[in-house]
């Protein structure tokens, strides 16, 4: 039997002195096309290195050159900070200087232009839906996208605790001993925790959807359901808050969007599952906790329902690659 251990970090490394094999590799490693690189009065060269998963990774990059463009950075989060040159971020818009001792987080909802030259740069690199899942817990909200003010400039105290979280991680990531999956999860939430709390942002919560004809009461009544549907509240709880009798808003939902009250609540609640699922993967949670936690105890008929609304059982839903 062998007693290798796994090692789940890849590392990607490249290095040289041609400008189109430079702009080639920074395209791939960021996703993006249409860098345009430039020599400037140092000789021209290039190093990246990038270590981590698919969670978190850590980039180090010498570029002795300028390197223009526009980037879409929005299948990921990033924060980068530069040791020597610098350039600038989002310009035209929420420019932001990149200069040495200053930490920015990237656009993250957008496109955005950018102007480097002669830099030294890092980069840590977060998977969206593995930040995301963090910042839901941390503030104990449901997951979903967020978007950090990259023009803000955060505290120095923050910026203190970044640094020296940074530092433990880079130690893990970084080092010279194979890491384990848990080893590398626990780097990544930690930093996940410090970048979080280091750099301002906002959880786009999307709007309750409201079906097509839903008004008044009936309006009022489902955007309650909406932001209640964690707790066991029925169909007189809706009703009381919304001020009408159990029959009258009975009444009122069949006529505006043509179910009952308590079908529009276990709706929203199997949407809530079908999110929990869609955010974890197997390993990290069972159909059966997530279906209990949101009020659905009995696993077959919830799994019947489940598969009748998505077109999917609630096990396919889970091990579904995202």
């Amino acid at each position: 039997m062998s007693t290798a251990e796994t090692d789940v970090r890849h590392v990607v490394e490249a290095s040289g002195d041609d400008l189109d094999a430079a702009r080639a590799m920074f395209e791939s490693a960021y996703g993006a096309s249409g860098f345009l690189p430039e020599r400037t009065e140092r000789d021209f060269g290039y190093r990246f290195r990038s270590v981590g998963d698919d969670t978190l990774s850590l980039d180090a990059k010498r570029f002795d050159g300028r390197m223009a463009g526009e980037v879409d950075a929005t299948s990921h989060y990033f924060v980068s900070w530069v040791s020597d040159g610098g350039g600038f971020l989002d310009i035209g818009r929420d420019e932001v200087a990149l200069a040495p001792g200053r930490p920015v987080v990237f656009p993250s909802d957008r496109p955005y232009r950018f102007d480097l030259a002669d830099v030294r740069q890092n980069v840590v690199q977060f998977d969206r839906r593995t930040l995301e899942r963090t910042a839901a817990e941390l503030h104990g909200t449901e997951p979903a996208p967020l978007v950090f003010d990259h023009a803000a400039l955060p505290r120095r105290d923050d910026v203190r605790a970044w640094n020296a979280e940074l530092r433990e991680t880079a130690q893990v990531v970084l080092g010279g001993t194979p890491l384990t999956p848990l080893a590398m999860a626990e780097a990544t939430r930690r930093t996940a925790v410090a970048m979080l709390r280091t750099f301002p942002h906002a959880t786009l919560a999307p709007a309750a959807p409201v079906p097509v004809g839903a008004r008044g009461r009936v309006q009022q009544a489902i955007e309650y359901m909406h932001a209640n549907a964690d707790t066991p509240i029925t169909t007189t709880d809706v009703a009381e808050h919304v001020g009408l009798s159990v029959r009258g808003l009975q009444q009122g939902f069949q006529r505006q969007v043509g179910m009952s009250p308590n079908a529009m609540l276990r709706g929203i609640r199997f949407d809530r599952v079908r999110t929990e699922l869609r955010y974890h993967s197997v390993g990290e949670t069972t159909v059966a906790g997530v279906a209990r936690q949101w009020g659905f105890a009995h696993a077959g008929r919830f799994s019947s329902a489940y598969a009748k609304r998505f077109g999917e059982l609630p096990s396919e839903t889970l091990r579904a690659r995202r």
